[in-house]
């Protein structure tokens, strides 16, 4: 009564916190102190942490609160500040025989030392789940318990098995391999938790042929002579092999449908070391061979840079590629992408009639909409909109809506056909008419605005200016067939 536990788990919320915070006044009855046993706390939300807050501030005198967890960084900051940490650590292996052989003793069970020493190893360190084992094993074995019975309640494989498997692997024996293999699977062992002690196995017979002294090397082993023995007869190489072997396929057994397949090649590729180190070779030649090509490949692309550059040198210094200031400059009303060596662009746009635009009402339309038909163009396709996203909307004239690029690869990438009709087919869509889509680099599109003004200074002149301009015999024609019919042309 006076001691709580409460599963956070499944008692997450808000409102547990407050029934708690609530009944935290009372006094206790049996104890001198009332303790809430909190378990996996991390998993509160973070209203209920914040409810919690104020009561670990300021906790009545007889109460305690026991926060557990496996995860101490899920725990916000400021109830981490009013605990105090204490981290539990694993239970040595020796330690948690010492234990289980003293309950049996209290319990007047039998039980062999081999079994206590595999719930030892079963429970990875945690005395609570090797006591509930060795439970469930007195239990079912009637007040005896054999290394054999431990073995056949976990689902695991006795040792003698894996001694068998690893002799018939060391002299090449497949079918005998391959037959042992079929007698645990008909007996029920899964594949996956076969390879699994397989490749246990095999690591401490590695560990006690590279450390034989070492503790931790032995504290799995039931029978260190033996082992010694087996590990004896493998080769430093041909144990890694095998380990790294049983851990691919283990892996593998994790998304196939036939585990036991995989188990059963697995085993005969340990049978033959030749093909599995070849196996086990191939991922760093692959990587050798990636290497070296992309070696190659950066020496080519680097020599052709270099014959680029001797050639744009002798073009530069050539008199030919010395061109007039008239012939360099770029056609009124045009625009073209300027990089070191010349002008690209595919084809002219007149951006007169954009400059003039920049103010009409469908262009601010199609501004205020733009963030939206960035939008559906990323929902069709997410490489059209990469591209499009570096353009601005500068201006709108003639359903053409115009672009500024400040990245002449977007703009080309843009322009491309199925890019292209993507981008309309949206615009469309979105502004309710047809829209043509238009590209200029930012630069040209600022070089154009600031020949606006003087462009804008011609077409408004005063009508004395332009009356002055025009020549006598004009006037003369105005008044003899009339200024409906005569019409001027510029040469």
């Amino acid at each position: 009564m006076d001691v709580v536990e409460i599963d956070a788990a499944s008692n997450r919320g808000v409102e547990e916190i407050r029934d708690i915070r609530d009944k935290v006044k009372f006094a206790p009855t049996e104890v001198r102190q009332k303790v809430y046993i909190i378990d996996e706390v991390h998993m509160l939300t973070t209203e209920a942490f914040n409810a919690l807050l104020k009561t670990l501030e300021e906790p009545p005198g007889h109460v305690m609160f026991i926060l557990a967890t496996t995860e101490p960084h899920k725990i916000p900051a400021t109830i981490i500040s009013r605990c105090q940490r204490f981290d539990f650590r694993r239970v040595p292996l020796e330690e948690q025989v010492s234990r289980l052989d003293y309950v049996c003793r209290q319990e007047n069970v039998d039980v062999q030392h081999e079994a206590l020493q595999y719930i030892a190893r079963l429970s990875q360190g945690g005395m609570r789940d090797a006591l509930s084992l060795l439970d469930q094993i007195a239990s079912f074995s009637g007040g005896k318990v054999t290394y054999d019975d431990v073995v056949a309640m976990t689902g695991g494989v006795a040792a003698d098995h894996f001694e068998k498997l690893s002799e018939m692997i060391r002299n090449r024996q497949i079918g005998g391999a391959l037959q042992l293999v079929d007698e645990l699977l008909q007996g029920g062992k899964s594949p996956d938790k076969c390879v699994e002690s397989l490749m246990h196995y095999f690591r401490d017979l590695l560990l006690i042929k590279m450390v034989p002294d070492s503790s931790t090397s032995t504290e799995r082993i039931l029978d260190p002579a033996k082992f010694s023995q087996t590990a004896a007869s493998f080769s430093r190489e041909e144990l890694f092999a095998a380990i790294e072997v049983l851990n691919r396929y283990h892996g593998e057994m994790k998304y196939s449908s036939q585990p036991q397949i995989l188990f059963e090649i697995a085993i005969m590729k340990l049978c033959h070391p030749a093909v599995a180190e070849q196996e086990l070779a191939q991922p760093a030649e692959q990587a050798s061979s990636a290497r070296n090509s992309q070696g190659e490949d950066w020496s080519v692309l680097k020599r052709k840079v270099e014959q680029l550059e001797h050639a744009l040198s002798k073009l530069s210094a050539s008199p030919q590629a010395v061109a007039s200031p008239q012939a360099a400059a770029p056609a009124a009303g045009t625009f073209g992408v300027k990089r070191s060596g010349g002008t690209i662009r595919k084809s002219s746009i007149k951006l007169d009639p954009f400059v003039r635009q920049q103010e009409a009402p469908l262009f601010k339309q199609a501004l205020s909409k733009w963030s939206q038909i960035l939008a559906q163009v990323k929902e069709q396709k997410i490489t059209v909109h990469a591209w499009l996203v570096d353009g601005e909307p500068v201006s709108l004239a003639d359903d053409t809506l115009l672009l500024a690029f400040k990245s002449a690869m977007h703009r080309e990438t843009t322009e491309k056909p199925a890019n292209k009709q993507l981008i309309e087919q949206v615009m469309q869509q979105v502004l309710g008419h047809p829209i043509q889509l238009a590209a200029v680099m930012n630069k040209e599109w600022k070089e154009a605005l600031e020949e606006e003004p003087e462009s804008a200074e011609e077409m408004t002149l005063e009508p004395e200016q332009a009356k002055a301009q025009q020549q006598p015999w004009i006037d003369e024609a105005i008044q003899l067939f009339g200024e409906d019919l005569v019409k001027i042309k510029k040469e």
